[in-house]
């Protein structure tokens, strides 16, 4: 074997010197000519597992099957061959949207091929243009899971410059959730809390983001609450008011003792009208009927524009009935 070599590199006047550079010409050329048609673009089918991640009332948060995504699509000769080499092992997870997953029947929703355009990079990469779905619908199937609907209860802790305040309560969604577990460990749970939110010496409005703390086996529908809080400047007006009786029968008259309590009204600045216009606060006949000391509590009719607050002095009154 070794004569017949020699005999052909003879022949051919190369000595083994330049076949071996022949030899890494040939190879070199190769490598060009596969990397240049590998980096061309190609039409193919290429296929995908999918399990699906979705918060939907009552189920479980992931799909207890996976389904396959096929799609013709235009890419690099390089994702055509790790496609093909990956085969249908290859599984990605997708978080759809709840408006997303229809509901079939039972444990079973779908969801249809005109939703799965803007997840198809992941589906397949980023250097990938999907011409078009053959998967029409892709079905899931989301086990039911014990569950049940609380209230969001916020953890925060608030204080202002003075001469100001807040105007109105903290605002925040969502305020109830949906959470997931083993009855023993649900029945003991009525509400969950947000992580501490602490504000001071404020003088504007304020808005954030806050985490929703986790329980340990169980499963929350939300992961945190966006909230908000109005603050405004205020100035006080104080005044001397008389106290109504209301809702008194006839042929009997309730006496008021004292008769006129001091008002502190917390008014919105600057004034845009006057804020002792109108002014009325009473007692209720009914809560002296029920009220084994015969004291009743002062409220307002109604509080003027811009009254955003107040302070009554005192707050709860004497009632006596006279024939």
């Amino acid at each position: 074997m070794k004569r017949l070599y020699r005999k052909l590199l003879d022949s051919l006047n190369i000595n083994g010197r330049d076949f071996a550079v022949f030899l890494l010409a040939l190879l070199l050329a190769f490598s060009i000519w596969l990397i240049h048609n590998l980096s061309l673009r190609y039409n193919d089918y290429l296929t995908v597992g999918v399990v699906a991640h979705c918060n939907i009332d009552g189920h479980s948060e992931v799909s207890a099957n996976r389904t396959e995504v096929i799609a013709r699509c235009r890419t690099t000769g390089y994702n055509v061959i790790n496609s093909d080499l990956r085969g249908r092992r290859r599984v990605v997870d997708i978080d759809f949207k709840p408006s997303e997953m229809r509901h079939k029947e039972g444990d079973m929703f779908y969801v249809l091929s005109s939703d799965l355009q803007e997840y198809a990079h992941i589906f397949f990469g980023d250097d990938v243009t999907v011409e078009y779905f053959v998967s029409d619908t892709l079905f899931f199937r989301f086990p039911y899971e014990d569950h049940k609907r609380v209230p969001v209860h916020p953890m925060y802790s608030v204080s202002y410059r003075t001469q100001y305040m807040s105007d109105g309560e903290l605002e925040f969604e969502p305020d109830t959730v949906t959470i997931y577990g083993d009855p023993y460990r649900l029945e003991n749970i009525d509400k969950v809390y947000t992580e501490p939110i602490k504000y001071s010496d404020l003088t504007e409005d304020v808005q954030g983001v806050a985490s929703i703390e986790k329980i340990k086996g169980v499963r929350i529908s939300a992961t945190e609450i966006h909230y908000s809080l109005d603050v405004t400047r205020y100035v006080e007006v104080k005044t001397s008011v008389p106290v109504k009786a209301v809702n008194v029968p006839a042929r009997k008259e309730m006496l008021v003792y004292p008769s006129n309590v001091e008002v502190t009204l917390k008014c919105v600045f600057p004034l845009l009208s006057d804020p002792l216009e109108g002014l009325d606060f009473q007692v209720d006949y009914k809560e002296f009927q029920s009220s084994i000391s015969g004291k009743c509590t002062v409220k307002p009719a109604s509080l003027p524009r811009g009254v955003i607050g107040y302070d009554i002095r005192p707050a709860v009154v004497g009632c006596f009935i006279e024939e």
